[in-house]
Order: C-alpha cells, then sequence, then structure tokens
C-alpha cells in the first residue's frame, strides 16, 4: 500500500477542515446552551487541554533554536487569542454565516502575510483553486443580512490573528521538524488558556461555568475537543507541507459542512439549531457550495498534489538574525 497520499498537504488539509466543519456545528448547539454559553469558559478549556500535545515528543521531538521555540510558543500564544474571537463570531452570528466570513477573510490574510513574511505567493492552478476556494466563502458571507458592525470586528481580528499564526507557523516548520514546532506551539497555546485566570472576574466566570456544567454537557464538549483537537493538528501537519494560505483556503470544505449540517439540524432538530434559510439565502449558498467545489477539483486536476518546496530566500533572511542562538 502507497502512503504518499499521507504527505500531501492538500489532501490532509480536506480531512482537517472536515472534521473542523462538523465540530463547528456541535460548537454552535453548545454555545447556545445556558451551561457552555460563557465564552471565555469555553476558550480556556480549548486551549488548555492543548497540553496533551506533549505526548508527541517520543515521536521525533528535537530541542530547535531558542529563536525558532520561541516562535512557535508565540504562534501558540496567538493561536488562543484568535480562536476567542473566532468563537465571538461563531456565537454573534448564525453558524453557516459567521464562519463563512472567516473563509473569506482568513485565507487573504494569510496569503498577504505570507507574501511578506516569507515571500511565497501563488501561480497558476493554485491562484485560481485560491481565488475560487475563497471566492465561495465571500458569497456565504454575502448571502443573508446581518449586523454588519456587530460581526466584522469579531472576524477581523480573528482573520489576521490566525493567518499570522498560520504563516509563523509554516516558519517554524521550515526551521525544525513538524513534532518540535507543533510541541511548542501547544505550549503556547496552553500557556494562553492559563493567562486567562489572571484576571480575577473571568478566573471566577471559568471555575463557576465549569461547576455548573452539567455532566452531559462536559462529555459532549471533551468529545468534541477531541474531534476539533485531531482536525487543528491536521491542519497545522498540512501547514508543514504546503502553502500555508492554500490551507486556509481548503477551510471553504468546512462551511460547505456547516451550511449542510445547519440546514439538516433546522430542518428535523429546530430545537437544536435554527438558522434562517430562506429562498435567496438557501439559492446564493448552494451556489456558493458549488464554487467551493469547483475550487477543489481544479485545486485536485491543476496542480494540487504538487507540494510547495524548499523555504525562499527571503525566509533564511527573515532568520539570518538568529543564526547566533
Amino acid at each position: 500500500m502507497h502512503f504518499a497520499v499521507f504527505k500531501s498537504g492538500i489532501f490532509i488539509a480536506l480531512i482537517a477542515h472536515s472534521l473542523i466543519g462538523i465540530s463547528l456545528v456541535w460548537d454552535k448547539v453548545l454555545l447556545k446552551q445556558p451551561e457552555t454559553k460563557n465564552l471565555v469558559n469555553y476558550v480556556f478549556w480549548l486551549g488548555a487541554i492543548s497540553v496533551f500535545g506533549l505526548a508527541l515528543i517520543p515521536f521525533g521531538f528535537k530541542m530547535p533554536r531558542l529563536s525558532v521555540a520561541g516562535l512557535g510558543f508565540l504562534a501558540g500564544v496567538l493561536h488562543l487569542a484568535g480562536i476567542y474571537f473566532y468563537y465571538a463570531a461563531l456565537k454573534r452570528g448564525e453558524a453557516s454565516e459567521s464562519l463563512a466570513a472567516m473563509g473569506g477573510f482568513s485565507p487573504v490574510a494569510t496569503a498577504i502575510i505570507a507574501f511578506f513574511l516569507i515571500g511565497q505567493s501563488f501561480a497558476g492552478g493554485r491562484l485560481i483553486s485560491f481565488g475560487l476556494l475563497t471566492g465561495g466563502g465571500f458569497l456565504m458571507f454575502l448571502s443573508e443580512e446581518m449586523n454588519f458592525r456587530r460581526m466584522i470586528a469579531p472576524v477581523l481580528f480573528a482573520s489576521g490573528l490566525l493567518g499570522l499564526v498560520n504563516v509563523l507557523q509554516r516558519v517554524v516548520f521550515k526551521e525544525t521538524n513538524f513534532v518540535s514546532g507543533y510541541v511548542f506551539f501547544t505550549i503556547g497555546t496552553c500557556v494562553g488558556a492559563l493567562c486567562l485566570l489572571i484576571p480575577k472576574g473571568w478566573r471566577r466566570q471559568i471555575f463557576r461555568h465549569s461547576e455548573q456544567a452539567d455532566p452531559r454537557s462536559k462529555f459532549w464538549y471533551f468529545i468534541n475537543r477531541f474531534i476539533d483537537g485531531v482536525g487543528s493538528f491536521l491542519i497545522f501537519y498540512a501547514i508543514s507541507l504546503t502553502h500555508p494560505a492554500l490551507v486556509d483556503a481548503i477551510s471553504g470544505v468546512r462551511f460547505v459542512i456547516i451550511f449542510a449540517g445547519a440546514l439538516i439540524l433546522t430542518k428535523f432538530k429546530s430545537d437544536w439549531l435554527s438558522e434562517n434559510f430562506s429562498g435567496r439565502s438557501l439559492a446564493i449558498k448552494t451556489f456558493a457550495t458549488a464554487v467551493i467545489v469547483a475550487g477543489m477539483i481544479w485545486l485536485a486536476t491543476h496542480g494540487g498534489h504538487q507540494e510547495a518546496g524548499a523555504a525562499t530566500a527571503s525566509l533564511r533572511e527573515l532568520f539570518s538574525w538568529t543564526k547566533w542562538m
């Protein structure tokens, strides 16, 4: 049996975004329940359980240069901040629209940051695929009337932070192996979560809501966090293999799953999740789904199998000042 497919960043990203899409639909259901709707508490536990990333240490960990370790750690801290705004957007809007906004803005932010920090850009089939996948996300976002002012701030903050994290992790993975880079990333995320305990008000919220949560809610929360954790792990593995903006653009797949999941739950389990699927909204979201699928097909047939090569000269320049460490 050939395992080359597991070295394809495109294939890994597709699996990862599918898992995260399933997780996000369930997140939306959980965030509507009184015992799990506290955002600080929700994000704290999401970051705290990232400590399990240390389980990778026996599988190839090597201590990188201090500068590389610090960059991985910083990426982890920024990731938790981005996740906070990500879930703030999810909580403020409908699942299919608020997260679709991320599908448009986040890949663009990642592409811009990647261009300026490491000099990586797109060409040929990849550029067309990126445009289709990102365009599908924007179509999802624009499919309904919404409180734009209420949603735009967390969407932009989340997109910018997560885009920066994607690029920083790409840099880290080019300077050390995946396991070493990911371990320091998870340490940063866990430390970021612990920092949420510093403000007295947040600390009270975290422990009070944790104590009040129904055991069944806790169980499903951690099951969902496991699914999301596997997806997140695979996202960064994909980033270690190919262009971070391309991995981010494939997030359009997760929004197709969110759209389908929200539609099914609205029809058959409206007490769990109920969203607006009017004629116009449904038509645009269906078209956006078709655009995203077209982007994936184009990517698969026009260069999706050709993974990114070695780091560019600009990446080396970015780290030239750290060589003495």
